[in-house]
């Protein structure tokens, strides 16, 4: 596969005194066109008003920073309005309609990874605003609206005289509904204090979100997880064996990564830091080793009950295979290969750095 894996940062699409929307373009990332897979973030200010909207796409959203509200209809429901926070992963399914809001000084920012094989664009998000200078009441005419809404055209020529943003506002006093802790059942969950799917001394932690722990991710189609990996420690070789694509976000630390694709051809070896975004073409190998302040990631993966299979550690694929098939493939004798099978025998997925 000749196609460009490095990791990139996003870019600022539009935004004002709210807040700022980011994405990143396909031409710059190509396994995002190539893997039908979008990927944006939405940064919002104090006040910040990110308006009503739906998108072309099945999302899962995560909160990287802050706190805020998020108001959800899903098709022929009735509006709900969640208190979201840092580690927060919601499940956005096709055709759902959501606005965002943030009313504390900290700076609330949102990650949205998904499919976007029903995409106007592949390996972008198109956005339809409900309201706004780009929303679709400036598209119909007062003849339309008036009819469909069954107003005067006075009221209609004020409704969309009134809309003066485009995506993001800023608020001053805010009547928005007040959000409710019931909402949030079946409807998010938070991957920093879920229990831990893996966790490895010194070595790290896995939350994987999927169709047992919040349902909805089967309508979405994708799973996720949340990745912790201490200091120096190291993330086992490793594929999706149920021909998935994985894409990761940085979300805190740094480190080095790994990528081996086909006939053993190592396909990247770069460095990822916070804010970067790169994709695992499917059946590729990849691997990373944390800087020593840690490395920590969140990624989507393209089924949604994903399944891993590990290169190295306890669990890993090699323990499978029968001594006399190891000494053949490998083409040495019984005692380098006692000696291969003798280590990693209590690690799995996470290595803790050497003593």
């Amino acid at each position: 596969m000749d196609i460009d894996l490095a990791p990139k940062l996003a870019k600022k699409v539009y935004g004002g005194d709210g807040g700022s929307y980011f994405a990143w373009c396909p031409s710059e990332l190509p396994m995002l066109r190539e893997g039908n897979i979008g990927a944006a973030k939405l940064a919002l200010e104090k006040n910040g008003f990110a308006l009503p909207n739906y998108s072309d796409s099945a999302r899962v959203a995560y909160i990287l920073q802050g706190s805020g509200v998020v108001g959800i209809v899903l098709p022929e429901k009735e509006e709900k309005v969640l208190p979201v926070k840092k580690g927060d992963a919601i499940a956005l399914p096709f055709g759902v309609i959501t606005w965002w809001h943030n009313k504390e000084d900290t700076e609330f920012v949102v990650l949205f990874l998904g499919d976007t094989k029903t995409a106007h664009k592949r390996g972008e998000f198109t956005n339809f605003y409900l309201t706004g200078t780009n929303g679709i009441f400036t598209g119909f005419s007062t003849e339309f609206v008036g009819r469909a809404w069954d107003l005067e055209e006075s009221v209609v020529k004020t409704l969309v005289g009134k809309q003066s943003g485009q995506g993001i506002v800023k608020l001053g006093a805010s009547n928005l509904p007040e959000p409710k802790n019931e909402h949030r059942d079946g409807m998010t969950l938070n991957c920093e204090e879920a229990p831990l799917d893996v966790d490895i001394k010194g070595g790290g932690r896995v939350v994987v979100l999927n169709t047992k722990n919040l349902p909805l991710v089967g309508e979405v189609g994708l799973g996720a997880d949340l990745v912790r990996l201490d200091g120096s420690a190291m993330c086992s070789p490793g594929f999706s064996c149920d021909s998935a694509l994985q894409v990761t976000y940085i979300v805190r630390g740094s480190g080095r990564a790994q990528v081996v694709g086909v006939d053993g051809k190592r396909v990247l070896e770069t460095t990822v830091k916070a804010g970067n975004l790169f994709i695992v073409p499917r059946f590729f190998i990849v691997s990373k080793i944390a800087d020593p302040e840690g490395l920590e990631w969140f990624s989507i993966i393209t089924t949604p009950n994903p399944i891993f299979t590990h290169m190295a550690g306890s669990i890993g694929c090699w323990k499978g295979l029968s001594p006399k098939v190891l000494e053949s493939s490998f083409n040495v004798d019984s005692d380098t290969e006692q000696l291969f099978r003798s280590k990693r025998t209590s690690d799995a997925i996470f290595f803790p750095p050497p003593k």
